[in-house]
């Protein structure tokens, strides 16, 4: 018998067959490669018990000049700017009532409903109204039921909707016998903006909108409420600038705190042709112009913003002064067209330059100075964005997702070889592109992207490419938004209504982290001529980190005599810190080595155990041909 050392090819390749990748990997989930050798996934814990409302996709922290941080939240529902650990709702208004114009009336005795009747509400579906001056209705239905923030349950037609009674802890008040007032002349209601959805619709006609709205065979033009909800967001100083998808553009200002809400921009004194929509808004940091990227044109009399994206304009403001897009010969307000492609996709800051997508091509777009303030080059066809948030920036390039590639720019367009790439776009739900975001974990020198598998609607996986060492891993994980470590010391990401610590320690929100592993190619001795005998394994393993100081590690070995054949498995050991040799049986032609944290210990389980795996010496031999 003989000992051999076997130290697996670094990276996960699916390009090939089990077979053909022989010395490699082949599958794997929650595992990294770092210094070529494959190690558990950095743990996550959430950040605080406070939740949000609806799902974050866009998170964006900066800090005052005062030393507050402050981390933007943009949702389907709301935007928030958490300090401290509380998220503070700084969602713009669209519109407050006279007083008067809304009136109440319940559905029904032993019933929560109550029908809220306003002309011409503009309110869509789960949209928020924050109701004052109400008097009770006589009975459960008291003024201070009624004299709080609602979401809309149901609208009813154009002029009325329903919400459900509460009280101040949330809990459902149902209307009594006396109930059978309207609320008074003095009710006022303050609508935030419309919400929008949580799903991308990639055109219109059917699925737009609920089943029985609009006649038949009508058709609903896409807007920022019906359509999927994303916001981007940019510092103009201290002070954060806002944009929905579609929609308007916002400004919070810092020295009004976080009590205070978003305004539009194109309201605030002093504004001058200001965008009144747009797709994104970022900031040009060494110029300090603010860029709306697909702006609403100015019309012919040059009076007004026409309130209609142009998916291919770019606006921008007047140097240092964000509230001033009205081009003159004194400013260097403007305002530039592209040409290849048919909307803008997205846009991020890089050394330098923006770098600028359409679905089709990229640009760079580069400050110059007057009197043409910017100027834009097309680096690239054919390699657009396949979602607004599917670009990043890195230390060694910007990266982003195409429809079917990966790409990279420093200084010049480059397809990144990738050894996952079938696996990733062949299993990929690219009607809901929208929702893939890129994401760095600078001091682990990696880019990568989550998105949604074929099979879902919803962010599930991610893929991952470590720039240093040129290699892809993937796996299973739901993150909506990403920002990595910089303000914080840790990346911070959201998922189903929680902020979440990423990268710290080795445990899922102080459970173990479960469906952890890397799973070898098949391997051989002779090319498969022989029959191939394991005896035992000498595993080298490093316990990172052992908080129960008797974690253990699974190896399994699998077994197949032939490819078409389905792996067999043989054996499975649990190895610990102190623990010399494994002894096990397999016999076959084709072997296959898996390591796995632990899920079903008796003791703790993988609990605080994070591992490292180095080269496993294998007891093998052939054993004959038959």
């Amino acid at each position: 018998m003989a000992l051999q050392k076997t130290l697996f090819k670094p990276g996960v390749n699916r390009e090939g067959t089990d077979y053909s990748n022989e010395g490699g990997w082949f599958d794997i989930n929650l595992v990294r490669f770092r210094k070529g050798l494959p190690e558990k996934f950095g743990g996550w814990a959430k950040n605080n018990l406070n939740t949000f409302l609806g799902t974050c996709r866009a998170l964006h922290s900066w800090v005052s000049l005062g030393g507050t941080k402050f981390l933007g939240l943009g949702t389907t529902f709301k935007y928030y700017i958490e300090e401290g650990s509380s998220f503070n709702d700084i969602t713009p208004i669209r519109l407050t009532t006279s007083a008067g114009d809304v009136t109440f009336a319940k559905v029904g005795t032993g019933d929560a409903t109550i029908t809220v009747a306003d002309t011409a509400h503009g309110a869509v579906k789960n949209d928020f109204v924050t109701f004052s001056g109400a008097a009770s209705l006589g009975g459960n239905i008291t003024a201070t039921v009624l004299n709080q923030e609602y979401q809309i349950a149901t609208i009813v037609n154009a002029n009325s909707y329903t919400i459900e009674a509460k009280d101040t802890s949330g809990d459902p008040v149902l209307a009594a016998a006396g109930d059978s007032g309207n609320g008074g002349s003095s009710t006022v209601g303050v609508y935030q903006i419309n919400v929008g959805l949580d799903v991308y619709v990639p055109g219109t006609g059917w699925g737009l909108n609920g089943w029985g709205e609009g006649a038949f065979g009508s058709v609903t033009a896409l807007s920022p409420n019906n359509q999927l909800r994303l916001w981007t967001h940019d510092n103009f100083g201290e002070n954060l600038i806002m944009n929905v998808r579609g929609g308007g553009i916002y400004q919070w200002t810092e020295n009004n705190g976080v009590g205070t809400r978003a305004v539009d921009m194109s309201g605030i004194a002093g504004a001058n042709l200001v965008p009144t929509v747009g797709l994104q808004v970022i900031t040009s940091e060494i110029d300090r112009h603010l860029i709306v990227l697909g702006s609403d044109p100015i019309n012919e009399a040059g009076s007004a913003r026409t309130g209609t994206v142009d998916p291919m304009l770019i606006a921008f403001s007047d140097q240092e002064n964000n509230l001033d897009f009205e081009p003159k010969i004194t400013n260097t307000a403007g305002s530039l067209r592209l040409s290849s492609g048919s909307s803008i996709i997205g846009a991020v800051k890089s050394r330098q330059e923006i770098l600028v997508w359409t679905d089709t091509a990229v640009y760079s777009m580069q400050f110059v100075g007057p009197p043409f303030t910017f100027s834009v080059n097309l680096i690239n066809e054919g390699t657009g964005l396949v979602g607004p948030k599917a670009a990043t920036t890195s230390t060694s390039a910007v990266y982003w997702m195409g429809y079917n590639n990966f790409y990279a720019y420093n200084g010049s367009v480059q397809t990144l070889p990738c050894s996952v790439h079938n696996y990733v776009f062949n299993d990929i739900n690219l009607t809901q592109s929208f929702k893939i975001n890129a994401f760095t974990i600078a001091d682990k020198n990696e880019v990568g992207w989550f998105y949604c598998s074929a099979s879902s609607n919803e962010v599930d996986r991610y893929v991952i490419y470590n720039y240093a060492e040129q290699t892809w891993v993937y796996g299973q994980l739901s993150r909506t938004a990403w920002l990595d470590a910089g303000i914080e010391n840790y990346p911070r990401a959201v998922s189903s209504g929680y902020l979440y610590q990423q990268e710290i320690g080795f445990d899922d929100d102080g459970s173990p982290m479960t469906n952890v592993f890397i799973e070898s190619s098949d391997f051989d001795i002779g090319d498969g001529e022989q029959f191939t005998f394991i005896r035992r394994i000498i595993p080298d393993f490093k316990f990172i980190q052992d908080t129960s100081e008797n974690g253990s590690v699974n190896i399994v070995v699998k077994t197949r005599n032939f490819p078409g054949d389905s792996l067999t498995t043989n054996s499975t050991s649990a190895i610990q810190s102190s623990t010399q040799q494994a002894y096990v049986r397999g016999r076959a032609r084709q072997m296959v080595l898996r390591f796995e944290s632990d899920d079903d210990a008796a003791n703790n389980g993988n609990l605080g155990i994070g591992w490292r795996l180095g080269a496993t010496r294998i007891d093998i031999r052939t054993d004959g041909r038959r």
